[in-house]
């Protein structure tokens, strides 16, 4: 398992951690099949795939996000980011994505992010390999 550290910069911001993700694969899968896993240990952020290449789709995750779960609706939880705990169970905190022959099997389109809802701040993301049978 690889621990991935690293600072958000922004209060919501999505970090793509593609080629991290391939990186840790050259090092530990080889030419090997199987799944990597990825995973957010953080309760106000998330990890997610979908498309990478057009830097507006991930704007207009965010902002529907905004609009989904506004950062003001009279929520009880008193650190004041409850929508950020909200934002990060509809993103998930983690995903698996199929390995062939030490590559990740993603559409010509996806990339894995890391969503920031409550930054800037320190955070972490777990990655393991699991060789196939």
């Amino acid at each position: 398992m690889k621990t991935v550290s690293f600072r958000t910069s922004k209060h919501e911001e999505l970090v793509d951690l593609t080629r991290e993700v391939q990186t840790f694969l050259r090092e530990t899968a080889g030419d090997d099949d199987g799944v990597v896993f990825i995973f957010c240990p953080h309760t106000t952020a998330g990890v997610f795939i979908n498309e990478g290449d057009d830097p507006d789709v991930g704007y207009d995750i965010l902002e529907t996000l905004r609009k989904l779960v506004p950062e003001r609706a009279g929520y009880r939880h008193l650190e004041g980011n409850a929508h950020a705990h909200i934002r990060s169970v509809l993103t998930g905190q983690g995903c698996f994505v199929p390995v062939n022959r030490g590559r990740m099997a993603l559409g010509t389109w996806q990339h894995i992010f890391f969503a920031e809802f409550d930054g800037p701040r320190n955070r972490h993301v777990f990655l393991q390999f699991v060789k196939g049978g």
